[in-house]
């Protein structure tokens, strides 16, 4: 399966997390959400963002590491729709600069909010639910 997915996650604290070579960035305790896409293996690719143990490879694993997913969410497609997804969620959420976007010209792949507003911005997005546990919050 080929498509887009987004990663909501809770940092139940305020941290200073050092993210590879974007250096040390402050995240303040929050919703976040992470987009992504995996045109070659979307259920892989979840699965490898669900696993503990895994080589720091892409910005979202650092983040990973200190907050905990709640939910996923996926759209299929056959073409990259990640970016569309980033500029969707810019209207509604705030950003960090330079996250997750280092192969595209988006300003960030990674936004946060309260529960309100990141529920609302994923509602909008019409992506069908990635059940990961029986905690996961029901956002749409």
């Amino acid at each position: 399966m080929r498509g887009s997915y987004l990663l909501l996650m809770e940092l139940k604290n305020t941290e200073t997390i050092p993210v590879g070579k974007l250096g040390k960035i402050d995240f303040k305790k929050s919703l976040y959400i992470y987009v992504g896409s995996a045109l070659n293996g979307l259920d892989q690719r979840i699965q490898r963002h669900l696993r503990k143990q895994k080589k720091m490879h892409w910005h979202i694993d650092y983040l990973i590491n200190h907050a905990k997913i709640v939910n996923v969410f996926y759209k299929k497609n056959n073409i990259r729709k990640e970016c569309f997804i980033a500029k969707t969620l810019k209207r509604e959420l705030s950003s960090i600069p330079g996250f997750g976007c280092s192969d595209c010209l988006c300003k960030s792949h990674l936004f946060y909010g309260s529960y309100e507003e990141t529920k609302n911005a994923i509602s909008n997005l019409e992506m069908k639910q990635y059940l990961i546990n029986a905690k996961s919050y029901n956002c749409l």
